[in-house]
């Protein structure tokens, strides 16, 4: 069952084949089994998803069933959860149980989904391995010597290896599209606004963005469904209606055109990753898109701007840590800066520490034009550049990431080649556009994700591209050898 898709799991649901309680103590199972090696969760919380499971069970025998009735999920614990640990991967937030819940988690809660624990993450959210958490580093489940990638890479590899039928996540500059191309599966990050940031750990104000990562598109559409829409909590949340994702994956592929960025392909892209974006682009011609080359200038400048406004707003968010009201605190502070200084230091990360102080020297007098006004100019830029190619095709594909998924270790001590593996990913979240990564093939017995770039509100028509694409091939359906 561990398998399967959600669309196969509730049939099997519906049809009696066996109960949501059965389904939740197998994955139970496996996390259990399975977990020592991959340390993809941060809290597994088994006595609530059976508790939610058998309520979900009543739920299946009265007829009150909706389409995720009964499937167990997991969060990024990024997301606060009433009663149950929020660390963001963090020391700083080791003890905090969040005394609510956040949007996201309140809607699939109503949708009948048990909740089976917390996914691992970067902390912070801040990285691209998933080696940054406070809580040791996630396993790739296809090459557990190798990174998930990150800072979704728990909810990944979870759902890569069968941990649960799908997880949320959250995308500040690629991390849910980088992970899920790293560990074999489908992630969609949607169009900034779509999805409520309330209750979410605010990393990047302007470029977090909650999203989901699962086994297929269809899997997807069904989550995002009861993720999006407006909220009044959420003063970044857009009051526009949702379609019906789910209704609308069944389009046709003759005439689509496609944008293929010249700045994306050659140099830097790793060989094997090049030769599954050639062949993709291939199968789609012969699906009946068509395929043509397209500019977007300014995104080799992306890393620059990225990291000066992420660094620049996580250096404000984060200044809420000091160890007063919540948060780690240090033992016997001599004074109020002593508490201040020996509390962070304590429970900040060295990521967090690079990150918080870049940001605060952009943003300090006598900077704020020359760094963060200039990178607000260049997103501008960035965006234009969108606008124009989307008058020309109707969806942008290429790389998600420069390589496959990379050893543990390899760029821990190279800040500036950690933050190269978002290159093709950074320009989407300044733009503020929906991105989505589909399983596309292997490179080295390794997965490689094709990205798929809409214009602003098309998150359906990306599902539905991914939907034929898994329709036509079946590299979704590969697991990982020891899975």
């Amino acid at each position: 069952m561990h398998q399967e898709t959600i669309t196969e799991l509730a049939a099997g649901l519906r049809r009696g084949d066996f109960t949501s309680t059965e389904l939740t103590r197998r994955y139970l199972a496996r996390i259990e089994r399975l977990e020592p090696r991959l340390n993809s969760y941060i809290s597994v919380d088994a006595e609530g998803a059976l508790a939610a499971a058998d309520r979900a069970d009543a739920r299946l025998r009265r007829g009150e069933a909706g389409p995720l009735t009964g499937i167990p999920i997991a969060h990024k614990d990024i997301f606060c959860t009433q009663g149950l640990r929020t660390s963001c991967g963090s020391r700083m937030l080791d003890g905090f149980i969040a005394p609510y819940d956040a949007t996201v988690v309140e809607r699939l809660a109503g949708a009948g989904t048990p909740v089976l624990g917390k996914t691992n993450m970067d902390e912070f959210a801040m990285g691209s391995s998933n080696e940054t958490s406070f809580y040791g580093p996630v396993k790739n489940p296809w090459d557990e010597r190798r990174v998930p990638g990150g800072s979704s890479g728990g909810s990944a590899a979870a759902v890569a290896a069968g941990l649960c039928a799908a997880a949320t996540g959250t995308d500040t500059g690629g991390s849910i599209r980088q992970p899920a191309s790293f560990c074999g599966v489908t992630g969609i990050k949607p169009t900034y606004g779509r999805v409520s940031r309330y209750g979410m750990i605010a990393y990047g104000s302007s470029l977090d963005q909650g999203g989901v990562i699962a086994r297929t598109a269809q899997d997807c559409a069904l989550i995002l469904q009861a993720m999006a829409g407006f909220d009044p909590k959420d003063s970044t949340s857009v009051e526009r209606p949702v379609p019906d994702y789910p209704a609308g994956l069944d389009t046709d592929l003759a005439g689509l055109r496609i944008g293929v960025p010249e700045e994306w392909l050659g140099a830097g892209l790793d060989p094997g990753v090049e030769a599954v974006v050639t062949a993709a682009l291939s199968r789609f011609e012969s699906l009946g898109a068509r395929v043509e080359r397209i500019r977007l200038p300014h995104s080799p400048l992306c890393i620059a701007g990225y990291y000066v406004v992420a660094m620049s707003e996580a250096s404000s968010n984060l200044a809420r840590y000091d160890g007063v009201r919540f948060g780690h605190r240090c033992e016997d502070p001599a004074d109020l800066p002593d508490l201040y200084r020996r509390s962070r230091a304590e429970g900040f990360g060295a990521e967090v520490k690079r990150r918080i102080m870049i940001g605060t020297y952009a943003l300090s007098a006598g900077y704020y034009d020359a760094y963060y006004l200039k990178a607000q100019k260049l997103r501008r830029l960035i965006a234009e550049d969108f606008r124009a190619a989307f008058e020309r095709v109707d969806v942008i594909l290429g790389p998600v990431a420069p390589t496959p998924a990379f050893p543990l270790g390899a760029k821990t001590d190279d800040p500036v080649q950690m933050y190269l593996s978002d290159i093709y990913t950074l320009s989407l979240n300044l733009a503020g556009l929906p991105g989505l990564s589909v399983p596309a093939g292997f490179s080295a017995g390794l997965p490689v994700g094709l990205q798929l770039i809409g214009n602003y509100w098309e998150e359906g028509r990306l599902l539905a591209i991914a939907h034929q694409w898994q329709r036509a091939t079946d590299w979704h359906r590969a697991v990982p050898p020891k899975g």
